[in-house]
Parts: structure tokens; C-alpha cells; sequence
């Protein structure tokens, strides 16, 4: 079937390509609908790997996907024949440590779509575990539902900081990870988050959001704005998700006596970590790494309003443009959030 297939770095073509479309028991067959660009994608197609995973053989691109079912297994009871579903991209081994402790994003036997050597879903169909697979309600599009998952990692990081109600939140980043970082902090009961980025049409999402006070730190700096924010004590909770490894020489002044960073974004190299610092304030230091059980609350959240994800889907092409809709996204507009593609027919 025809795909979005990265031969090589920067060199797309939509061309057919054998797939793997296999169906079992436990399976379903779905129609994809809409599939967002995520940051590794391009990274993929900007660079050719991320850390140790490289593209060494043509992949089909594409994670944050959403469709309608056409086909389901023997054994699947849950899914019928039209439903408009989401789906969760990584699929761990049932039965690996990590899984039956509850954490399967952490199996390292994960099959993750458009992480080499898998391929990903800007294509027709796929063949999926019914098990990865939701429903979305009727009040939640498919544009939403494919930007479901990168709302998920801002709800894992929420939630590994155990929020509470109240709370004073630092997010690193207003990209689309930092983004949905920021709502997730709201949802988990911040009564404030501070978002800084260097980008000041990022930042303007949330310029009506009077929860959410925004820093342009190439105006103000970062350390003075959570200083006065709090009178001096610190944010509770800290999420860096920008992966600009200059933000950790200041991270841990942002933190609170007791409180907590939560590391979100992905340097590029190592980064250094005052040890001294962090001991000296007790601060309690979480990472985060995709995400596990969170994409129904991710669904929940958004069909009862609480969050709004529409504001943050900057921009939609037709499948037949995906390779401009990736030149698009790769040209950094300061004013996109998220580009998705739509398939036609």
C-alpha cells in the first residue's frame, strides 16, 4: 500500500511499499484517519537517528494516529466495525518484567511505530493490538484523537510528580511536549503554572489562560519571574521539557525546598546535575520515558472539557502533501504547535 516512506536523511517519498498487515484473534484492522508530526519523526528525517536508534533501511513515518476500525479479531469484544479510535503506538511483550510491574513503556523488547527497524502509520491501514486500541467519544474528533499521545507524555510526567491541589508549576518549554505539559499540570491541580520558552508565538497559546504566566526568557529571566511568583520559596514542581541542556545549570533554583523536577525533554549529549544542590533541598528527581495506562484518562480528560487541545493543532495537510507537511514542520514556523496530516478518500 501506499506510504510516507524516509529513504534517507531529508529524502521522503509516498510511494507503495509491503507492509506487514497480518491479523490475529486479538487484533484489529483500522483505517487511519489523521496522524500527527511528532519531534522524532522529524528528527528522523532531519538527522537519521535519535541516540542509538538509527535508520539504516526505508521506514514509514509516523506515531500520533487516529482511524476508524474496519476489521477486528476473533477474540476482541471490546471494538466493533466503525468505531473512531486512537492508538497507542508502543506495544510491549505481555509478559516482560516491566509489563507485569505495571510499566511496560519501559519493556526494552517495545515495538514503538517509526522507531527503526518498526515501521510507523502514514499509510492506508494497520494491523493493531485491540488491547492498544480506544474508542474515542463522540465528541472527540480524530484531530484530537491523534494528539492524544503526546498529551499522554505530559500526563505521565503530571503524574510522576504527584501533583497536588494547589500547587505552583514550572514548565521548561512551550513546544508541543512543554504544551501539553502545562495543561496536564493544570489537570492535576496546579493553580499556576509558569511557561517559559524563547519563543514568544508559542507562548501566546496560553495568553488568555489566566492560570498560566508566561516567560519569554529572552526578555526576563526564568529564576526572577518563580522568585517573586512564590515570594522567594520556589515552584513545587519543575518539568523541563524543552531538552536544551543549558536549562539544567539554573534547574534546581527553580525547585523548592522538598519539592520535585520532573525531567521531560531529551538533551542531546550529557548534561551536569548539581548533586549538592538538589541534596540540600531534599528536591525528588523523576524522568519520564513515553508513558504507561494513561491514554484513557488522556481521552477522559479531553471529552469532558477539562482540557482543550484544539488551540495547539496549528496546522493540516492532505496526505498527498505529507512531504510538505514535513518540509513544513521541519522549517520550525515559531507559530506551529502541531502539524497533522489527514488522509483522503
Amino acid at each position: 500500500m501506499q506510504a510516507l516512506v524516509l529513504e534517507a536523511t531529508r529524502e521522503l517519498k509516498l510511494r507503495e511499499i509491503d507492509l506487514p498487515q497480518q491479523m490475529g484473534a486479538q487484533d484489529v484492522r483500522i483505517r487511519i484517519h489523521t496522524v500527527g508530526i511528532c519531534g522524532s519523526d522529524l528528527h528522523y528525517y532531519t538527522h537519521g537517528s535519535i541516540g542509538p536508534f538509527k535508520v539504516e533501511a526505508p521506514m514509514v513515518l509516523g506515531h500520533e494516529a487516529s482511524g476508524t476500525v474496519i476489521e477486528v479479531g476473533s477474540a476482541v469484544s471490546h471494538l466493533k466495525v466503525g468505531d473512531r479510535v486512537c492508538m497507542e503506538p508502543g506495544i510491549p511483550r505481555l509478559d516482560s518484567p516491566a509489563t507485569l510491574r505495571g510499566m511496560y513503556n519501559l519493556d526494552p523488547a517495545v515495538r514503538f511505530w517509526a522507531t527503526p527497524p518498526i515501521h510507523g502509520c502514514l499509510t492506508g491501514s494497520v494491523v493493531h493490538p485491540a488491547a492498544f486500541t480506544y474508542r474515542l467519544p463522540d465528541n472527540v474528533s480524530f484531530a484530537e484523537g491523534a494528539i492524544v499521545e503526546p498529551l499522554s507524555i505530559g500526563l505521565q510526567a503530571a503524574t510522576k510528580a504527584r501533583m497536588k491541589p494547589g500547587d505552583t508549576a514550572v514548565v521548561i518549554g512551550a513546544g508541543t511536549i512543554g504544551a501539553m505539559t502545562a495543561l496536564a499540570a493544570l489537570a492535576g491541580g496546579a493553580a499556576r503554572v509558569i511557561l517559559a520558552d524563547v519563543v514568544a508565538e508559542k507562548l501566546a497559546h496560553f495568553a488568555d489562560n489566566p492560570a498560566v504566566i508566561t516567560v519569554d526568557v529572552t526578555r526576563e529571566t526564568l529564576t526572577d519571574v518563580v522568585r517573586q511568583a512564590t515570594d522567594g520559596w520556589g515552584a513545587d514542581v519543575v518539568f523541563e521539557a524543552s531538552g536544551h541542556a543549558g536549562v539544567y545549570q539554573t534547574l534546581l533554583d527553580l525547585v523548592c525546598p522538598g519539592g520535585c523536577a520532573v525531567l521531560v525533554g531529551m538533551p542531546p549529549a550529557p548534561v551536569a546535575l548539581d548533586v549538592v544542590a538538589m541534596q540540600t533541598k531534599e528536591v525528588r528527581l523523576e524522568s519520564v520515558f513515553r508513558y504507561a495506562n494513561i491514554f484513557p484518562r488522556a481521552l477522559a480528560l479531553i471529552s469532558s472539557g477539562m482540557i482543550d487541545v484544539k488551540p495547539f493543532i496549528s496546522r493540516k495537510f492532505p496526505f498527498s502533501q505529507s512531504i510538505r507537511a514535513f518540509e513544513e514542520a521541519a522549517s520550525g514556523r515559531p507559530q506551529d504547535v502541531k502539524i497533522q496530516i489527514e488522509m483522503e478518500g
